[in-house]
């Protein structure tokens, strides 16, 4: 059965600092990523790993877990990357525990700012529903945060009702992201990708 992780990837007309900036601060992250209500810095893994807490609010509960990511600032090519774990024991979670990356890859024009990732179901069978829906949420938000950095217009501007607003064709839009590598498949193991230091990272679920 081919792989069901999760590939998006944007274009962004910025430089890298800003990208990397907007996606590592985590207070400027939980700005665009409507996957994310809150994100707390919680101290550094003897390896160099940042560990975090997160939150996702919705109205009637309040999913929080922990993670740790790493990050490469300097790649050959000016290329950089970002490893991430993830993990709750919030019954309610659609994600038990995942993993992924972020890639940044400099482009005539800008960065082509990519993410793979994957994760064990919460929710069993309903993960058929769930994973489509969390594809198309970091989609979205992937257009979101290019739209802030390209045009200047902040992210609050577009909140998630913006789906439906029609007469704004300049609203954030989660199909004006690929969901595939070019030449490659949208259902394939896409964290294949990712950087060896994801290998290194710590269980973050394995500290409770």
């Amino acid at each position: 059965m081919p792989s069901r992780s999760i590939y998006v990837e944007t274009v962004i007309s910025a430089d890298v600092d800003a990208v990397w900036t907007a996606t590592q601060d985590p207070s400027q992250h939980v700005r665009w990523d409507i996957r994310f209500s809150e994100i707390a810095p919680t101290g550094v893994t003897d390896g160099g790993a940042a560990r975090f807490e997160y939150a996702r609010r919705t109205w009637f509960h309040t999913v929080r877990g922990t993670g740790v990511s790493l990050g490469e600032a300097s790649r050959p090519g000016g290329i950089r990357t970002s490893a991430l774990r993830f993990s709750t024991w919030d019954r309610w979670s659609p994600i038990r525990s995942g993993r992924g990356y972020w890639r940044y890859e400099p482009v005539p024009g800008g960065i082509r700012f990519i993410t793979g990732y994957d994760y064990e179901a919460g929710w069993g069978p309903l993960d058929v529903l769930v994973r489509p829906l969390l594809g198309w949420a970091t989609a979205w938000s992937f257009d979101r945060l290019r739209i802030w950095l390209e045009d200047g217009r902040p992210p609050e501007r577009w909140p998630l009702a913006s789906v439906a607003w029609f007469w704004r064709p300049d609203r954030p839009r989660a199909s004006r992201c690929r969901r595939a590598p070019r030449g490659g498949r949208r259902h394939a193991d896409h964290v294949r990708s990712a950087p060896a230091t994801l290998a290194q990272l710590p269980d973050p679920g394995a500290t409770r």
